[in-house]
């Protein structure tokens, strides 16, 4: 008869569960989690939303099969001083927005933290300017405060 890889029987357990606890190590979203790695490497610091304040604007070229420039922002967090660049959603939403403005910047929602779509290295995106929403400002039911 040959050998087993695991230990049968009524007083098994306590070996089963401490191979069991040394074999999450190999899964990748185990040691992640547990090691806190994306937190670690997280501009926002495990926060859903950061402030920041608007460097300049760029525009990031996307990825193929598109053939378009995303019109983004880099921002510099005030809380860590760690610069990010953000992209600026919807149709002239960055005529919105003008250098050394204050906004508040939330996750894209791509995979695993990564980057969303056809954008490369973007992770964030942009949602408030000076306070007010940029939807707001953009349908032209609030008017954006100048700082």
């Amino acid at each position: 008869m040959t050998g087993k890889k695991s230990p049968l029987g009524l007083y098994a357990a306590r070996k089963l569960k401490m191979k069991r606890q040394r074999k999450r190590w190999s899964d990748i979203y185990y040691k992640r989690k547990a090691l806190g790695i994306a937190k670690r490497y997280d501009p926002l610091e495990g926060a859903p939303m950061a402030k920041g304040i608007v460097l300049e604007k760029v525009g990031v070229e996307a990825r193929k099969p598109n053939a378009a420039v995303r019109k983004c922002v880099r921002v510099q967090l005030t809380k860590n001083g760690k610069v990010i660049t953000a992209f600026v959603p919807w149709d002239g939403g960055l005529n919105a927005i003008n250098e050394h403005d204050e906004v508040i910047i939330e996750r894209i929602g791509g995979p695993e933290g990564r980057a969303y779509g056809d954008l490369p290295g973007v992770r964030f995106k942009v949602t408030k300017v000076n306070g007010i929403s940029l939807k707001a400002i953009l349908l032209g039911k609030k008017q954006k405060p100048v700082r």
